[in-house]
């Protein structure tokens, strides 16, 4: 995989998104975009815990049907889901079909409202974790981590809040996806629409 990638638009990007339209487009609008309404905060977290064992790309194919699925990842729906739903959506082939995943989504909805009744919302939460520290800019794949220190202590937080599926990996992703981290390399012409 390139480091960077020089598209038809002429608009140089990082090499991870290729040429797949989707891709493209989430790596332009989404990846290292400031995200702070809960119910987007929720879906990204969900959605990374899903995606641990598989790529991106399958679970970004597969959003829409996910966003059917769980209601739009309106969590004080989805905080009601019982066994019925769980079955229903074991059967359902448009998702991911794993049970443990999907109970955690179910699981981590009810947690959500929790902390949304703590401290006000999931967003003032998880922003609490964002780097102090001007971050150094990636030059190239090999300078982005899997995890940091902030990303180990905001897994650490959620599970003692009671989230599942929120390792330190998948929650260093859900920071990139929400722009807690911009991590789009250097030379990346959308780096700087994150800033």
């Amino acid at each position: 995989m390139n480091e960077l990638m020089r598209g038809q638009d002429k608009i140089v990007r990082c090499g991870w998104c290729g040429t797949d339209p989707e891709y493209v487009k989430y790596h332009d609008t989404e990846w290292g975009r400031r995200v702070t309404d809960d119910r987007v905060i929720f879906e990204k977290i969900c959605l990374e815990g899903f995606q641990s064992g598989l790529s991106w790309i399958t679970i970004l194919r597969k959003r829409e049907a996910f966003r059917r699925a769980f209601k739009g990842f309106d969590a004080a729906t989805v905080a009601r889901f019982g066994e019925r739903e769980v079955k229903s959506l074991l059967a359902d082939a448009s998702i991911v079909r794993h049970r443990g995943k999907i109970e955690a989504t179910i699981n981590n909805a009810r947690m959500t409202l929790a902390v949304q009744d703590d401290v006000g919302s999931l967003s003032k939460l998880i922003w609490s974790f964002a780097p102090i520290r001007k971050q150094p800019i990636p030059k190239k794949y090999a300078d982005l981590r899997s995890s940091t220190p902030e990303s180990v202590a905001l897994s650490k937080e959620l599970r003692r809040r009671g989230f599942k599926f929120v390792g330190p990996t998948t929650v260093y992703a859900a920071m990139q996806s929400l722009g807690l981290v911009n991590d789009h390399l250097g030379g990346c012409q959308i780096r700087r629409k994150c800033m």
